[in-house]
């Protein structure tokens, strides 16, 4: 006598193909977990998102969170600079070089945010070759906020002290004198009022 095989699903896998049905629902059974595991791991990579503090602090340089290490070094009007002058204000301190093609690039956008940025805040742009004709880099481009001197043959240079390792890099310390972001590239006039509003 034929076994009817009218039921459906499964269980007609299992009692209609025997030990092949069996076979079947082991790889159904297979290819749901497997397919289950793929959408957990796809939903937990879509809730992760990268901390940008994080993914900044894998760049180089100083870390986020780091008190930002004083400094003293003379201007182009030959004034006196020190970091911890402006503790209580936000502070800009951006690295760069006369021969620099991303330094020259964000430089009329940074003299922009100089002359709307408030009170609080301060635009410390350290120029690390002194050696160029860095006035004349500052007057052709109309440059208003200070520029430090930071000699590569001074004895101790304060962008050693930041581990420069590429320009334009820029830190964004806030008013406690906590490093709180850094930017290791040019930057727009839109990514300097990010990072200032960003920060205390």
């Amino acid at each position: 006598m034929e076994v009817s095989c009218s039921i459906s699903g499964i269980e007609q896998i299992l009692y209609c193909n025997g030990t092949r049905g069996t076979s079947m629902l082991k790889k159904i059974i297979a290819s749901v977990v497997l397919l289950s595991l793929f959408t957990i791991a796809i939903v937990q990579a879509m809730d992760n998102k990268p901390d940008k503090n994080a993914e900044n602090d894998s760049l180089g340089g100083l870390k986020i969170g780091a008190a930002a290490p004083d400094f003293s070094l003379k201007t182009l009007d030959g004034k006196q600079v020190n970091l911890s002058d402006y503790k209580g204000k936000k502070v800009m301190l951006n690295f760069w070089a006369t021969w620099c093609p991303p330094c020259k690039k964000e430089m009329p956008d940074m003299q922009k945010y100089s002359q709307q940025a408030g009170e609080d805040v301060v635009i410390l742009a350290v120029n690390i070759d002194p050696e160029n004709d860095v006035r004349a880099f500052v007057e052709d481009n109309g440059i208003t906020f200070t520029i430090p001197l930071d000699s590569q043959s001074a004895k101790n240079p304060v962008n050693e002290r930041y581990k420069i390792l590429s320009i334009p890099t820029t830190y964004f310390i806030d008013s406690k004198g906590i490093i709180r972001n850094k930017v290791i590239s040019a930057m727009r006039l839109k990514d300097m009022e990010r990072n200032i509003n960003s920060i205390n």
